[in-house]
C-alpha cells in the first residue's frame, strides 16, 4: 500500500482527479479525518473536507503509474 496526500481545491480538480483513479482496477481510498471513502466515488469525494490536504491509500503493489498521474495534485 503506498500513501499520499492530495489537494482538491476546486471542482474541476475533484473531477480530473476522479476520472484519473477510475482508470485503475486496485482499490483506492481517500482518509479525511476519521472518515475513509472510496476515491471512485465522486459524491464520497464531495463528502469530505477539501479545504484540507487527503491522505489517498493505494491498495496495490504496482503504483507508479498512478502516483505520476496524480502528480499534479500531491500535496
Amino acid at each position: 500500500m503506498k500513501k499520499v496526500n492530495v489537494t482538491l481545491g476546486s471542482m474541476n480538480a475533484v473531477k480530473d482527479f476522479n476520472a484519473i483513479v477510475s482508470k485503475y482496477a486496485c482499490d483506492i481510498d481517500l482518509v479525511s479525518g476519521r472518515y475513509v471513502v472510496d476515491a471512485k466515488s465522486i459524491m464520497g469525494i464531495y463528502s469530505l473536507d477539501l479545504s484540507q490536504p487527503i491522505e489517498v491509500q493505494i491498495h496495490c503493489d504496482d503504483c507508479d503509474d498512478l502516483v505520476a498521474e496524480l502528480k499534479s495534485y500531491i500535496a
